[in-house]
Formats: C-alpha cells, structure tokens, sequence
C-alpha cells in the first residue's frame, strides 16, 4: 500500500491551493519543491510586478497633479533602488504569512526540497529518495522563452526571473515583446523615470486581446511617453565599448537600432517538463506543455498536471482553479473537470480585462447572430469624474444575445470583468444584467447600461405591436 495519498510536485499557484485543499480532505500528503514556496506569482509574476506599478501609478498621478485640479508638484526623481526594496519587503510580508512553509506543515503538509522524477504513475523519487503515492499532480510551472537572436545570449538580457532579483531599474531598456508581461513593465518603467522602448514583432501590443481596445491602450502608452515600435522584428543584439546594447531590427522594411542599458525579453513561456521522467513513463507532452484530458489527467491515469505545465492558460488564477479541480477529480472521479471560463486581465493603468470570445471570433463562429455592444467611458459619470474616461466596455453576444464575451478597458476592470465572466458562465443573455440594479456612480454603471440598451432595443422592435394593443 502506498504510503502517501498524493505527491504535489512544485509548490506554487498550483501546488499551494491543492495542497491545502488536499489537508481539508484528510489525505496524506507531500509537496517537491526544487526552489521556494510561492513560485513565479510570488517571486518572479505577479506580486512584484503589481508592487512595482502601485508604485509608479503614484509617481505618475504627482507629475500630472494638474489634470485634478491641484497644483503642480516639482517633477518626482525617483530612486528606484527604493521602490525595489518595497517590493521585496512586500515579497517578505507574503513569504513570511500566507505563502510560509510552517503554514502549510502546520495543515499536514510534508515539504521537501529537491528535484522530482517519475519512476511510475505511482513512484515519485527525489534526489535519491522514493515516494510511494497514490496520485502525482505536477505544477511545475514555466519560465521565459529565449528567442533565437544572434547574439542576445552574448550580450545577455533580463526577463521577469531576473529583473525583480536587482537592487534597482536600469536607466534604459529596450522590451523584447509586446504581451502582458513586457507591457505592464514597460508602462511602470517609464512612469519610474526609465527611458523605454518597446518591440513588438505583431502589428499590435496583446494579441489575444479585443484588437479595438489593445489599440487604445497602445495610444494612451504613446501618449504618456512610451516608445512603442509595432512591426519589429529583432534580427540582432550587439554590444558597444560603452556596455550599452543595441537591439537590431527590421521596422517596416529597414534595419534600426534600439540603444539600452539593459535588453528585456517578453517573448513567451516555456513548461517546465525537462527532467521529470515524463516519456519514460508514457506521459506526452506536446508544444505548450503537459498533455492532459478536460479532467486535468495525462496518459498515466494516476497523474495529473495543471497550471503553466500543462499549457492552457498560464494565469496565476488558472493553475490555482485546475489544481484544485484535478485533485477533485482523483478522489471524486467525474467531478473534477478544468474546462472553466477563464478571464484575465493586463494590469496596466487602465487596466485591459478579457474573457470570453472577441467580436472577431463571434462573428467567425457564429456570423449574424453575433452582436458587439459598445460604450466609452466618456458616456460613464464616475470616470469623468476621476478623470480615468479614455476607456470602454464591450460586451459580445452570440444567439439569443447570450454573452459569449466582455472586454473593459478601464481603471480596476480586472474588478469588473467578474460580472461578466460569471454571466457567460451562466449562459445569461445581456437583457438579463439589466435586471440587476449597478450601483451609482460606479464604472459598472457602463455595463448596466449596455445591459439596458438590448432591452430598449428589444422594446422598439415590438412597439408597432403594442400600437394595436387593445388595453
């Protein structure tokens, strides 16, 4: 008989909620770790990274005090070697509370440090030891792509593994890739005083995001400052006599040069898979990770993976959902499925929040019967009043005007777009948000006005009935 229930293997978004979900079920279990607790989201994602842009929203609103009606404060110099240190102090505050070893041993939880390996679907060893289990779930993770450019290896480069790890930003920097990631860091830069270029190889920042609003967002960057370069495609790194870098690319058919003190890369994720005995043991793994059935399982039966290993959306919030629901499914079986409506969000101010399809992949799937509802926020009172209305809401419906996607691009829309990712969940048609008094005066007044639009919509096209309504 095994002598564990069920062997975690890293101990990050994923790994920690399982875990602790596991001990709530009575089971005997045991986490790998190689590195610390917390993963990428703690250390390298999302923690760091959103201390850092509170950070730079604050500097940004004191340079531009006027647009509130204040006066105009002496522009800030910022010591960025500061604003790092708050980061890792807020780093220590979570290590040492929520996301602490002694937490998670005071559940039941064994935690060892090493490197895991599959021996079988039952058969776990680290560093020499072997664990016998009933279930493996992997949350490996995933870590930054290396894009193959001639001499950026060379030269070297930051990404967010290492950025976070300085004692302060560099004076310049030249962004490699124009997703989330790069993106919010290039916006929080620049706000610190940094002196940013961004390159990005597709016509436009964000690809999965609602192309109308990613472009709005692009302008309001190039607005405040940031140099953004669309259409780039990075041939070459090379370094001076100085130490600067030179990013080498091709814009719009011609050779330019990008000069930084530092090259950052946000081209992408890779899974952690190497080294965990995976094919030995029978588990595939394909481009973007771990290969899994809609119950989180691999080939193996007894192994599950979740979270950026396996490949379906890399969100902190993700892996955490899959997790769980794996470890369901292992000691619930059926009840466990990870297919789940996903929202997420870019967390640059505005922020830009997803979920759902974009009115391009309605239209693709479901051709007349999909409809785009859109308000601006110069149409919404307390965004004008904050001074925070060069945004918009865009709700996309599909038969029956089924909510099939919401997109915000907004101050806290990260906040607002859980309304309408629990509508399309629901199957809830947009007149059915009407139904639901929002609040005044709120940014989601904007959502409860698109809600309301269907309903007058609706209501005009039966007025000539009621005409010869006999009341």
């Amino acid at each position: 008989m095994a002598d564990l229930d069920l062997v975690i293997v890293g101990m990050g978004s994923g790994g920690m909620p399982a875990a602790e979900f596991a001990t709530t079920l009575g089971l005997k279990v045991a986490v790998v770790e190689r590195a610390r607790v917390g993963g990428d989201c703690l250390w390298t994602g999302c923690v760091p990274s959103k201390a850092l842009l509170a950070s730079a929203k604050v500097a940004h609103h004191v340079r531009h005090a006027d647009r509130w009606g204040l006066p105009l404060f002496q522009a800030p110099s910022v010591d960025t070697s500061r604003v790092w240190r708050r980061i890792k102090e807020v780093q220590r505050q979570i290590a040492t509370t929520d996301d602490d070893p002694a937490r998670y041993e005071e559940m039941g939880v064994e935690l060892i440090t090493g490197t895991a390996r599959l021996v079988d679907g039952t058969t776990v060893e680290v560093d020499g030891r072997r664990l016998e289990t009933r279930f493996v779930l992997l949350c490996t993770g995933s870590r930054p792509a290396t894009p193959p450019i001639p001499g950026l290896a060379d030269a070297g480069f930051l990404t967010s593994e290492s950025i976070f790890e300085l004692d302060r930003c560099p004076a310049s920097l030249v962004f490699i890739g124009g997703g989330p990631i790069a993106v919010e860091l290039a916006q929080a830069c620049h706000r610190l005083g940094v002196e940013v270029t961004v390159l990005q190889k597709d016509p436009g920042i964000l690809p999965r995001d609602e192309p109308e609003l990613a472009r709005r967002l692009a302008d309001l960057l190039v607005d405040e400052g940031l140099r953004l370069r669309v259409g780039a495609d990075a041939t070459a790194v090379e370094v001076l006599p100085t130490g600067r870098k030179v990013v080498v690319a091709t814009v719009d058919g011609e050779e330019t040069r990008f000069e930084a003190d530092e090259i950052f890369v946000g081209a992408g994720r890779v899974p952690n898979v190497e080294a965990l005995g995976l094919e030995e043991v029978g588990i595939q793994v394909g481009p973007r990770g771990i290969q899994t059935d809609d119950r989180g399982r691999t080939a193996v039966k007894t192994v599950y993976a979740a979270g950026d290993a396996a490949g379906r959306t890399l969100f902190t919030h993700s892996a955490a959902y899959e997790g769980v629901r794996a470890l369901r499914d292992m000691f619930f079986p059926g009840k466990g499925t990870v297919d789940a409506t996903i929202p997420w969000c870019t967390f640059t101010d505005p922020e830009l929040a997803h979920v759902g399809l974009t009115s391009a992949e309605a239209t693709e799937r479901y051709g007349d019967d999909a409809h785009v509802w859109r308000m601006d926020l110069d149409h919404n009172d307390r965004a004008r009043a904050d001074g925070t209305d060069r945004g918009a809401v865009i709700i996309v419906t599909g038969p029956k005007r089924r909510i099939v996607g919401g997109h915000i691009l907004s101050a806290s829309a990260g906040e607002l777009v859980h309304e309408l990712a629990l509508a399309e969940a629901q199957g809830l048609r947009l007149d059915d948000l009407a139904g639901l008094v929002h609040v005044y005066p709120t940014l989601a007044t904007s959502i409860g006005l698109l809600a309301a639009e269907s309903v007058f919509d609706n209501a005009a096209r039966i007025r000539r009935v009621t005409r010869f309504l006999d009341f």
